[in-house]
């Protein structure tokens, strides 16, 4: 089993940015945080990991009316610091799963 790279900072462009209220952006680590979760554990099922991820991405759309009540919203700059997360993650753990497919489920 291998851990996530401990010097990777999920979602750093979206910290760095006062847009972003930083309790939402943790909500969204935390979505990305259980598909870690299982890549950690070893798990290396295609499909396994994509319902994970599906539900990671629904669980971040389920925050958009959250971030428009904050004055913030998952637009252009956390779309894409997101997908790079996301692309990160698969590639640290050799998933071969594009991230355009990984984030299927997004309506951001």
């Amino acid at each position: 089993m291998k851990a996530f790279d401990p010097n990777y900072k999920l979602l750093d462009e979206m910290y760095q940015d006062n847009y972003y209220p930083v309790f939402l952006v943790d909500k969204v680590r935390d979505e990305l945080q259980k598909v870690i979760d299982l890549l950690e554990s070893g798990e290396t099922d295609t499909e396994v990991i994509q319902k994970t991820l599906d539900k990671a991405v629904c669980g971040i759309n389920d925050l958009q009316d959250e971030f428009y009540e904050n004055d913030s919203e998952i637009e252009t700059v956390a779309r894409d610091c997101i997908g790079d997360t996301v692309a990160y993650i698969l590639e640290w753990f050799g998933i071969p799963i594009d991230m355009e497919e990984a984030i299927r489920e997004r309506d951001w």
